[in-house]
């Protein structure tokens, strides 16, 4: 299956959820692609002890079946960089992913 989930928030306990949903996805051979969409290109920024996102995201990196893209527009309003983690792309990544997906998951 591929599995498309659009993250636009940047709470770190909904993103945490999120992330292991997406790790799940992936341990079952599954397809799985973010997008980091408003408040969600912040998603690593609330990360903490309790919900650790940043174990979960460099876990989900580690996949070859894992790819992550993150809104530019979004970024560019919070002087973001883009990297590793949060790389940039467009409307138009959101728009393909979307079609491609047997199944899109927002939080």
């Amino acid at each position: 299956m591929k599995l498309t989930i659009i993250l636009s928030t940047n709470r770190a306990e909904t993103n945490w959820n999120a992330l292991r949903l997406a790790n799940l996805a992936l341990k079952k051979g599954d397809e799985v692609s973010i997008f980091l969409l408003g408040e969600g290109v912040e998603y690593d920024k609330s990360s903490s002890e309790k919900f650790n996102v940043i174990a979960q995201i460099q876990t989900f990196l580690k996949s070859d079946k894992a790819k992550i893209v993150a809104c530019g527009t979004c970024m560019a309003i919070r002087k973001q960089k883009s990297g590793k983690e949060c790389p940039a792309g467009g409307i138009e990544d959101l728009y393909n992913l979307i079609a491609e997906s047997d199944k899109v998951i927002t939080f």
